[in-house]
């Protein structure tokens, strides 16, 4: 117990950051409009993308270094590649996470400030803890958090299985309506189930974080933080399909677009069906949800693109991994300053158009997630892994099917899109 409280860490907080809109809005609209027939989707896109996530923290325990220097060896073209991904999607990213965030906390205490009031509270205060705390507090405030949100969704999700019509055959099958709309959605719940791939990246530099940290970690020690991550990624976004299910499949209610409505909308709907006293159940687990995922995904690219700048120069070292230092901690205020910037201008523009914005920014993680598991694979088999700490077999087979079933998804959501 000592040894898995001592590792404990950059799994957690990948956790906390996947554990967002892909669980709570995702998941929850999954079970909302098609049942427990999009559990096989919601499986199948954890299993598909597990090597590459594993990679990033394998890699990190296995050389000292983070993914980005294994894009770096590849070419400077990975890394541009990497580059232009970032761009294209995290001002997206963020906004979606924040404007959840705000709309929840709105609901859940009743504010009468707007969603983008909030969203600029809410950016300002995580900012302020990353700048005062860094990976220490942030290492410590996302356990708190994860603890309490699967606390709190086990418990609803416990309280809602009973409302489930478990002998309705219709709601346990897949969904058999393949139409455009069904497919679009099913892009956008694999695109962030449970994250995007840009996640390996920050998992890697959250290891070496925490290898500073606590002075050393094995691979072994990173895999077994990795996979007690991962499987509460699987088991709550089972949950919130559960929830999604037994208490809005079928009610015949549509989500509203806006963030404060929307939030608003499921808490009412958890405490109406499951009675006033989950009000604060569902508050703190699904503030909880959120701002963990707001607080890791501020930390996350920012920190990717701080190191990622000095790569296109030269090889990584040592002093990469030290945030402390001047010039690093320039680059990641700076890069965190451009991320809240371009959140708040696209939370203004997009603030009632939620379902929108959380599509889109899941959409382009699902068309991206092919090139960077790519990347990801021949990174953790380079030279630079040793070879008693590169993957088996096994795992190598694992990891190339699931980038040729990404790739052919992401192929035929274009060609449908096209249509």
């Amino acid at each position: 117990m000592h040894r898995l409280f001592r590792v404990l860490g950059p799994g957690l907080l990948f956790a906390a950051a996947a554990i967002g809109v892909s669980h709570l809005v995702q998941s929850t609209r999954a079970g909302a409009g098609w049942g427990l027939g999009m559990l096989v989707f919601i499986l199948f896109a954890n299993l598909m993308k597990y090597p590459a996530f594993r990679f990033g923290p394998h890699y990190a325990a296995a050389t000292g270094r983070s993914l980005l220097q294994g894009y770096r060896e590849q070419g400077l073209w990975a890394l541009g590649a990497y580059f232009v991904v970032t761009l294209g999607t995290m001002f997206a990213v963020q906004a979606a996470v924040t404007l959840v965030t705000a709309g929840l906390l709105k609901a859940w205490l009743g504010l009468d400030a707007s969603p983008f009031a909030i969203s600029i509270g809410l950016l300002l205060v995580c900012a302020t803890i990353l700048n005062v705390g860094r990976y220490a507090w942030l290492d410590r405030i996302t356990k708190v958090l994860v603890v309490l949100f699967t606390i709190a969704t086990v418990v609803a999700t416990v309280a809602a299985i009973p409302r489930i019509e478990w002998a309705n055959e219709s709601l346990l099958l897949p969904a058999t309506e393949f139409n455009k709309g069904t497919l679009m959605f099913l892009a956008a719940l694999i695109g962030w189930m449970p994250s995007a791939i840009d996640a390996s990246i920050w998992t890697s530099r959250w290891t070496l974080a925490k290898i500073k940290d606590v002075e050393s970690i094995s691979v072994d020690d990173s895999m077994l933080d990795f996979h007690v991550g991962y499987a509460g990624i699987v088991v709550l976004a089972v949950c919130f399909l559960l929830l999604g299910t037994g208490i809005m499949h079928g009610s015949g209610i549509e989500f509203e677009s806006s963030a404060g409505k929307f939030a608003g909308q499921i808490l009412e709907l958890y405490v109406s069906t499951l009675g006033e006293w989950s009000r604060p159940v569902i508050g703190v687990s699904a503030f909880a949800v959120m701002f963990s995922t707001t607080l890791a995904v501020l930390d996350g690219f920012p920190r990717a693109l701080a190191v990622l700048m000095t790569r296109f120069v030269r090889d990584e070292t040592d002093d990469d991994h030290d945030l402390d230092s001047v010039l690093a901690r320039r680059g990641y205020f700076g890069w965190m300053a451009v991320l809240i910037a371009g959140a708040i201008l696209i939370i203004l523009e997009l603030r009632e158009s939620l379902p929108g914005l959380v599509d889109v920014a899941t959409t382009l993680s699902f068309l991206t997630a092919p090139m960077l598991a790519t990347l990801n694979h021949r990174a953790i088999m380079s030279d630079s892994v040793s070879p008693e700490h590169r993957p088996s077999p096994a795992l190598r087979a694992w990891s190339l099917v699931g980038i040729a079933l990404m790739s052919l998804f992401a192929v035929l959501y274009l060609v449908l899109r096209a249509m």
